[in-house]
């Protein structure tokens, strides 16, 4: 625009009231100039953030959910401008500055996010969100960015390094996501950052030294990553630091004594890595820590009594680490101080007595080290403290009365220790316990009544000392109880009625006592009990048939007391019983047939006692069971049918009855069994194949009883099998070569049955075999050399066949072998030399042979032989001078 000459003459020659209008009018019109040219190049900035946006929106997966994003749409944009969107703010010359969209569900990537397009963007903010794949480069482009929040969302990939290029940058929140790599070197750039918080990803590789170029950084949270390598020495530039958390790595190396720099810290958490070497003294320095967290790490050496500077220290956790040497007296020092972990060290020495200055202090754990020596009487000045744990140390002594000042105490755990004297009635007075726990140390003396006034009390245990006298009646006050454990005690005396009133009871123990009298029958009452222990006294009487009112009961152990009468059939109300054991009473009767309702039973122990009758087919509807035991009873009978429904069995002894039943009808396939005993009974038929169709089997007796017919070679399949004894049988034929193939047999018993031919070589492969024992049959022929191969043999019989030619040269390898019977057989022949190398032997009978020749002299250098007998046979020349020649009846020789 030109303005004439003549323009300017005419405004020089106005009023002055006619000139300010001018000027107004001017103004006006300038801006309505400019309003009208200048608009487009200002909404085209508008519009192409707007666009961006709507081209992320458009990209995320539930873009069209109408409750996310509604308001982001062109029909809204009031002055083509998106600052009336949600979470979108604008700055006053209406650009995009800060975008807070947190926990609103968004479901996307951010590859379409044109980060290029929000120049003055300050502040990004996508927290807790469902938003995923790589974090891209150009977000390195939004330069004016001071707060940058992605964490809570599932990122992977790796950080990228152009992060770095945000130099106004304050806050960067990546954690709870899925990122992987390392940590760039780039972000040490930024040097305006005051939080750092990288925690809860999968970030390996070293921690960047450059970070210790951050000097504003004010927390500094790497936790709950996989970062390995030693923490970078220049971390302890960070004189603005007030909370550093690198828990729960892989980081390695010693703790840098640099970290000392740190004045300002308040929070220092290194816990859960590998660390190693010493605790710096220079920890000591930080004057400002309140809580310090060493734990779970592999430092050794001593704690630093420079700790005992920390005055502001409120938490002090050094468990699980393999500090050793005597605790600092200086500890007593840190007046603030409200939890303080030991545990799990090898420290040593005394309980310094200074701790009794920690007036604040409500956990002390110093469980599971060496230490030595009583405890303090001054830990009665802890009135603050509530949780005690002074377990698994050396300490002897006595409880000192003075613990009974601990009004907050609500744990006690004193247990596994070498503590004597009596549990003091003082202890009665802590009406706040919730736990106490003295087991396995030496105490003695009675369970003091007052601890019948712990009404809080849900956890008692006093198990393994050695406390007599009587239960207290006072017990049955604790109605909070839940778990009760009074086991290998002497305790004696009846089980008080009252503790029938424990109705929260889970747990009681009272087993290896000398309890006795009968079992109260209020004991029916405890509906919450799950287990019930009372094996290892001296109860007599009935069982109560109460027990069965306790629908939760899991396990119940009556075995080994001297209790009498019937199986109450009651017991198949416990529905939720799976472990039954009554052995080693005087019960009588039958079985009940109501056990059969006992589906979750695992464990079935009725043996040694008086029970007769058959056993009921109901039993074979336990198909839940393991474990049965019936032995050592009066039953007769056949085995029921139903037992072949028992294929989850592993254990089944039936021993020592007066069972009859044919043995190849009464069993089926049992996948899981490794342990059968049907020795000592009256079963008769053939063994069937389909024992070698139990491939877990390691031990099978069926001696003493009639079974007939042969060994089936099917056997030989049960490779795992490490026991079999058929002796006192009526079994024929030959011994299967497949026996042969058991790599895993110690014991095998042939013995007393009719069978007969040549053993086979195949027998010389048991390589692990101890005892063998085949006398007492037909068998015939000579003794096979590879039976030298048996090395691990302690027992050989093979008497009372009809073995012969000679004694094999090759026995003299059996060089463990204590017992050696040959006799009653039809060897000939001269004894070899060579058996006096068997210097483990200590008997030898070789007697109703036909051996001839020498006695072999060499009989006097073995000093182990115990017992000789060389009788009926054809042997000459003289007796060999040795005490065991000497020792033997006349008879022997």
């Amino acid at each position: 625009m030109i303005i004439e000459p003549r323009l300017i003459f005419h405004y020089a020659m106005m009023s002055p009231n006619l000139k300010n209008n001018l000027v107004i009018f001017s103004l006006i019109f300038f801006i309505l100039f400019c309003a009208s040219n200048f608009p487009p190049v200002v909404s085209f900035y508008y519009m192409e953030e707007a666009h961006a946006l709507l081209k992320w929106k458009t990209s995320l997966q539930n873009h069209n959910n109408g409750s996310l994003l509604s308001s982001w749409t062109l029909n809204n944009v009031t002055k083509t401008s998106p600052c009336a969107w949600v979470g979108i703010h604008c700055n006053r010359g209406g650009r995009v500055n800060s975008i807070n969209l947190t926990s609103i569900g968004l479901k996307g990537m951010l590859h379409d996010f044109s980060f290029s397009s929000f120049p003055h963007m300050a502040y990004l903010d996508l927290w807790r969100n469902q938003l995923y794949g790589n974090i891209p480069p150009q977000i390195g482009n939004i330069s004016r960015l001071k707060y940058l929040d992605l964490s809570y969302n599932s990122f992977s990939g790796t950080i990228p390094p152009q992060i770095g290029h945000l130099s106004y940058l304050k806050t960067l929140h990546l954690f709870e996501n899925k990122l992987n790599g390392s940590i760039p070197y780039e972000v040490g750039r930024l040097c305006s950052l005051n939080y750092l918080a990288l925690y809860s990803n999968y970030l390996e590789d070293l921690i960047p030294p450059s970070l210790g170029n951050l000097s504003n950084l004010a927390t500094f949270y790497l936790y709950d990553n996989s970062l390995s390598g030693s923490i970078p020495g220049e971390i302890g530039n960070l004189r603005s630091l007030s909370d550093l958390e690198l828990s729960n790595n892989k980081l390695s190396g010693s703790i840098p004594p640099s970290l000392g720099n740190l004045s300002n810290l308040a929070t220092l958490y290194l816990y859960e890595n590998s660390l190693s070497g010493s605790i710096p003294c220079e920890i000591g320095n930080l004057r400002s820590l309140s809580n310090l967290a060493l734990n779970n790490n592999k430092l050794s050496g001593s704690i630093p009594p420079s700790l005992g500077n920390l005055s502001n220290l409120a938490t002090l956790y050094l468990y699980n680490n393999s500090l050793s040497g005597s605790i600092p007296g200086e500890i007593g020092n840190l007046s603030s101080l409200s939890n303080l972990a030991l545990n799990n060290n090898k420290l040593s020495g005394s309980i310094p007595p200074s701790l009794d200055n920690l007036s604040n202090l409500a956990t002390l754990y110093l469980y599971n080290n060496s230490l030595s020596g009583s405890i303090p009487s001054e830990f009665g000045n802890l009135r603050s403290l509530s949780k005690l744990s002074l377990g698994y140390n050396k300490l002897s002594g006595s409880i000192p009365p003075s613990l009974g000042n601990l009004s907050n105490l609500a744990t006690l755990y004193l247990y596994e220790n070498s503590l004597s004297g009596s549990i003091l009635g003082e202890i009665g007075n802590l009406r706040s316990l919730s736990d106490l726990e003295l087991s396995n140390n030496k105490l003695s003396g009675s369970i003091p009544p007052s601890l019948g006034n712990l009404s809080n009390l849900a956890t008692l245990y006093l198990h393994e000392n050695s406390l007599f006298g009587s239960i207290p009646c006072e017990i049955g006050n604790l109605r909070s109880l839940s778990d009760l454990e009074l086991s290998n005690n002497k305790l004696s005396g009846s089980i008080p009625p009252s503790l029938g009133n424990l109705s929260n009871l889970a747990t009681l123990y009272l087993y290896d006592n000398s309890l006795s009298g009968s079992i109260p029958s209020e004991i029916g009452n405890l509906r919450s009990l799950s287990n019930l222990a009372l094996y290892n006294n001296k109860l007599s009487g009935s069982i109560p048939p109460s027990l069965g009112n306790l629908s939760n009961l899991a396990a119940l152990y009556l075995y080994e007391n001297s209790l009498s009468g019937s199986i109450p059939s009651e017991f198949g109300n416990l529905r939720s019983l799976s472990t039954l054991t009554l052995g080693y009473n005087k019960l009588s009767g039958i079985i009940p047939h109501s056990l059969g309702n006992l589906t979750k039973l695992a464990t079935l122990y009725i043996h040694n006692n008086l029970l007769s009758g058959s056993i009921p087919s109901e039993i074979g509807n336990l198909r839940s069971l393991f474990n049965l035991e019936l032995n050592n009873n009066t039953l007769r009978g056949s085995i029921p049918l139903s037992f072949r429904n028992l294929t989850s069995l592993i254990r089944l002894r039936l021993d020592r009855n007066y069972l009859s039943s044919n043995i190849s009808e009464s069993f089926y396939i049992y996948p899981n069994l490794t342990f059968i005993d049907l020795s000592h009974n009256n079963f008769y038929g053939e063994i069937s194949s389909d024992w070698g169709r139990c491939p877990k089997l390691g031990t099978l007796d069926f001696s003493v009883n009639n079974i007939t017919g042969n060994i089936p070679p099917e056997i030989g399949h049960s490779s795992q099998l490490g026991v079999l004894d058929l002796s006192s049988n009526h079994i024929v034929g030959e011994i299967p070569t497949e026996l042969g193939k058991f790599n895993f047999l110690i014991k095998l018993i042939l013995a007393q049955n009719q069978l007969s031919g040549q053993l086979s070589p195949k027998l010389g492969s048991l390589a692990q075999l101890e005892h063998l024992d085949l006398s007492s049959n037909r068998l015939n022929n000579s003794i096979p050399k590879s039976f030298g191969n048996l090395v691990k043999l302690h027992y050989l019989n093979l008497s009372n066949n009809q073995f012969c030619r000679g004694i094999p040269i090759k026995l003299e390898e059996l060089i463990h072998l204590s017992e050696l019977d040959l006799s009653y057989n039809f060897l000939r022949e001269a004894i070899p030399s060579q058996i006096c190398i068997l210097q483990s032997l200590e008997n030898l009978n070789l007697s109703h042979n036909s051996l001839s020749g020498l006695i072999p002299s060499c009989f006097e250098k073995m000093r182990g032989l115990l017992r000789i007998d060389i009788s009926y046979n054809e042997l000459q020349g003289p007796i060999p001078n040795s005490t065991t020649f000497r020792d033997a009846p006349i008879e022997a020789l």
